[in-house]
């Protein structure tokens, strides 16, 4: 490792310092997940070798290798942190319930809400996925957990952040203060201070959305997509770049590394689902990480982190990144009625690849 590098566990170790009192558990439970992610990593570069090992999806799914690698990793998350001691319960997007510690354990007094392989439809074809969680505290009163005791707004996250599979492997964590990112050195098996205090610039030409469902947007975000694709020749008198990696952490790091913003917002194909990204361990934690570098995260018409869980598995739209653009986008969406209408016998030319004049 070269000199001066920091590792997790030093990091972990000197935040506890800085907090006289400090019962250990929480840098315990970082370092947990952080091994987690470490065997995961491992899984998931091995890539189709695996396909045919390990834990089995749900019966009503097919065998698909990305499939396979949710399993693996879900499993891999719950076996690695549920014996540790700091943790309570823990909630996965694989579980249809949450999990309670076993009782031959000891309960901590901490809550860990994990996506295992987000972007997992990816590693079909070698592109970057990740593992997002969220570390939310456990009641204090000593009884068995609930499956309300994880429906907490965002703002209520102990700890935040995420792991990326790309070409290295990154851990991106924020406690509260500031967001750091770290790199896997696999020659000492660590993950070492990389990208320390990690800042979003509050303005930024690119912006990343599936262009496929312009049919189906609001009016707002339609508007500001057409806005972008005008360039220099619109209204917003400059150039804009698009992109989408359909990883949820692999958009979030470009952000936090380049700025720009993400959309995945409410569309009309579903009117009884508000959103397609899970709010407790999906939402929430990485609206945690944007905030804390700087950047904002909403849902069109409220800050992520107030949002106030329902349920389990419930699911949001979701616009994050450079604060600057996406407070322009909260504000379009408190003007509904302006901004491009959409007319399925104009989609020929008023589309994103034939922009017309609005």
């Amino acid at each position: 490792m070269p000199e001066g590098l920091k590792t997790l566990t030093r990091y972990t170790i000197e935040q506890e310092h800085r907090h006289p009192g400090s019962s250990g558990e929480f840098s315990a439970l970082l370092n947990v997940v952080a091994t987690a992610t470490k065997i995961i990593a491992n899984q998931v570069t091995r890539g189709r070798i695996v396909g045919s090992l390990g834990a089995q999806p749900a019966e009503n799914l097919p065998p698909t290798v990305h499939r396979r690698l949710d399993a693996i990793a879900n499993d891999i998350m719950v076996a690695e942190s549920q014996w540790t001691g700091p943790l309570s319960a823990l909630l996965s997007e694989q579980m249809d319930d949450f999990h309670r510690v076993p009782t031959e354990y000891r309960r901590g007094k901490y809550l860990l809400a994990f996506d295992p392989l987000d972007g997992s439809s990816n590693i079909d074809v070698n592109l970057p996925v990740g593992t997002i969680f969220s570390v939310l505290r456990a009641p204090e009163d000593d009884r068995v957990p609930e499956a309300g005791d994880f429906l907490q707004p965002g703002v209520s996250q102990v700890c935040a952040g995420f792991t990326l599979y790309g070409p290295a492997t990154m851990l991106v964590l924020t406690t509260g203060s500031g967001v750091d990112g770290f790199t896997l050195d696999r020659e000492i098996g660590a993950f070492v201070l990389t990208h320390p205090r990690l800042r979003i610039p509050e303005d930024t030409s690119g912006f990343a959305i599936n262009a496929a469902n312009e049919r189906f947007w609001e009016r707002p975000v339609r508007r500001y997509v057409h806005e972008c694709l005008e360039g220099v020749e619109g209204p917003r008198g400059r150039d804009f770049n698009m992109r989408w990696v359909a990883s949820l952490v692999a958009d979030t790091f470009h952000i936090l590394t380049r700025g720009g913003v993400y959309l995945y917002p409410y569309d009309t194909r579903f009117p009884e689902r508000p959103g397609r990204v899970s709010l407790l361990y999906g939402a929430n934690p990485i609206a945690f990480v944007i905030e804390q570098a700087g950047g904002w995260a909403t849902t069109g018409g409220e800050r992520v982190l107030e949002v106030r869980p329902q349920r389990l598995h419930q699911r949001v739209p979701l616009i994050l990144g450079s604060r600057n653009e996406v407070e322009r986008i909260e504000r379009y969406h408190r003007e509904p009625d302006e901004g491009p209408s959409f007319d399925a016998s104009l989609f020929g030319t008023r589309s994103l690849f034939r922009p017309g004049r609005h």
